[in-house]
């Protein structure tokens, strides 16, 4: 079985430009998602889906320079975007990720996937659909026929914009499960997107981050709990839809 990640990049944001460029510590945050997204279990290959502008050549020079394929498609259609990259690696399931997460867990991502393994009836299984991890560490895992029933049959801008929203506001034809923990962290945001969220994550880099080693959720959900501050500094930003 073919288990892909795509990490979905682009260097422009409407609230943060050039955010996955920017260096955390010794390398670029897209570095640190696609380094640890190779950890993640039973995972096939990463790729790096992109877009066709030229604001995105370095999205793909980077990718390049960590040895993973770049993809480069439609900017506004991600779904498209992900559909195609799934085709040209003929991948049988994807995990879907996102670039401006420089502390997905591959502890937590690959519960995730191996929810999604155990039960073969299963389409899509997340870590969204019932949030009670930080923001920042989302997994999204969904079979190639889900994706390609989702290209085929999304209208709305917002089903083609964000990927997933097609398959899960129709329950009644695919088959969802949430992967859950009994604890609700909820409360942290742990994503990039805004300036405060680039001090908050360089902080907890600084604070935890050794070369060659990946620190886990649970040493940052303890730092957050020793240091309320921290948490503090972006608490006031409301999450954009993705």
């Amino acid at each position: 079985m073919n288990i892909t990640v795509i990490v979905q990049a682009r260097f422009g944001s409407t609230r943060l430009p050039g955010k996955v460029m920017r260096q955390l510590g010794d390398r670029s945050v897209l570095s640190h998602v696609i380094d640890r997204c190779h950890a993640f279990d039973k995972v096939t290959q990463v790729v790096v889906a992109t877009t066709n502008q030229p604001t995105d050549d370095m999205i793909q020079e980077e990718s390049l320079k960590k040895g993973v394929f770049c993809y480069r498609g439609s900017e506004e259609d991600v779904l498209s975007r992900y559909y195609e990259t799934a085709q040209l690696c003929k991948s049988d399931v994807i995990v879907r990720i996102t670039s401006d997460c420089p502390l997905i867990d591959p502890w937590v991502s690959s519960q995730v996937i191996n929810h999604y393994l155990s039960d073969p009836e299963i389409d899509y299984c997340s870590n969204v659909l019932k949030r009670c991890f930080p923001r920042g560490l989302d997994t999204e895992v969904f079979s190639l026929q889900a994706l390609e029933n989702a290209y085929r049959n999304a209208k709305e801008a917002l089903e083609r914009e964000h990927v997933t929203p097609y398959i899960i506001r129709n329950p009644q034809r695919f088959r969802l499960s949430a992967y859950v923990l009994p604890i609700d962290c909820s409360k942290y945001r742990w994503t990039l997107d805004t300036e405060e969220d680039w001090e908050l994550i360089k902080l907890i880099y600084e604070r935890l981050y050794r070369r060659g080693t990946f620190f886990s959720w649970e040493n940052t959900l303890d730092l957050m709990t020793k240091h309320p501050e921290l948490p503090a500094i972006n608490a006031h930003i409301e999450q954009k839809n993705r």
